[in-house]
């Protein structure tokens, strides 16, 4: 079966049909701000427990989702916990016109929207700034060996994008054993974030490339977990929830890399849902 008729035959599927074939590898929310309330929950289980065990913790974090962050921020705070055992490696960073990741101060930085609304809120943590690391140029040729020398990820938590991205790994041959890299980023990526972003339509000034960790480094990570939603009143993601729960694993989707690891899938009933038209 090529990817065409994979995706028709997937999307013909009902969501019941959905959770029954995908079974503990899939949960389903009933609404988006339940999604981000169960990964901030997830996130913070998480952190609490390699507390109570006196262990370290190597996450690896995206922005996008990140209606999660000011939930988990207040379970953080109102617990008065310490994240002095944590290391977070975000997922990747957008580069100005001179191939440097951008400024702080820029709207679209992920590493503002992650202060903003998760780092900058906390209290009581002991959180030093190196233990939260964006990919920028001065470090993605070390990175992989960053994460490596702390003793690995213990979990990625992250979405899904429209063709199967996870980070900035888009399609490309061999995507699932490519390392930390500066990627270019192809025009499904531009427009998705640029609609997503508010910036009316500007494609002409939005970032065309990023600092991104690996397809390799996700995959080593002991467990993977994944938000899948749309988020938005647009449908983009019921797809790419399906091929990821079940299509033949392939470059030009390489969240179907995953498949082979410790992961669970979250979403919600809307994105669950089969599409309206069907191709």
């Amino acid at each position: 079966m090529n990817r065409k008729d994979e995706v028709r035959a997937l999307l013909r599927l009902s969501p019941e049909e959905v959770k029954q074939r995908a079974g503990e590898h899939l949960v389903v929310c009933s609404t988006l701000d339940a999604l981000h309330r169960q990964m901030a929950e997830d996130i913070f289980a998480e952190i609490a427990s390699a507390a109570a065990e006196a262990r370290s913790l190597n996450l690896i974090l995206p922005v996008g989702p990140t209606g999660q962050y000011p939930y988990l921020a207040r379970l953080l705070n109102e617990n008065k916990h310490d994240l002095s055992h944590c290391k977070f490696f975000f997922m990747d960073e957008y580069c100005d016109d001179n191939g440097r990741a951008v400024s702080p101060t820029h709207p679209l930085s992920f590493r503002r929207i992650a202060y903003e609304l998760f780092l900058g809120s906390l209290e009581y943590t002991n959180l030093a700034e190196t233990q939260v690391i964006f990919p920028t140029e001065h470090n993605i040729d070390t990175l992989s060996d960053q994460i490596e020398n702390a003793g690995g990820i213990d979990t990625c938590y992250g979405g899904i994008g429209i063709h199967g991205h996870i980070a900035f790994n888009e399609p490309e041959p061999g995507v699932n054993l490519l390392s930390c890299r500066k990627v270019q980023l192809n025009d499904f990526t531009v427009t998705m974030n640029a609609v997503r972003a508010h910036v009316g339509g500007d494609l002409v000034n939005f970032p065309r490339a990023a600092f991104t960790l690996g397809m390799k480094e996700i995959l080593q990570s002991k467990r993977i977990r994944l938000y899948c939603r749309n988020g938005s009143p647009f449908d983009w993601a019921n797809a790419v929830l399906r091929i990821a729960l079940f299509g033949t694993s392939g470059d030009d989707y390489p969240v179907t890399y995953i498949r082979n690891k410790d992961y669970t899938i979250i979403t919600d009933e809307d994105t669950l849902q089969t599409p309206e038209v069907l191709l």
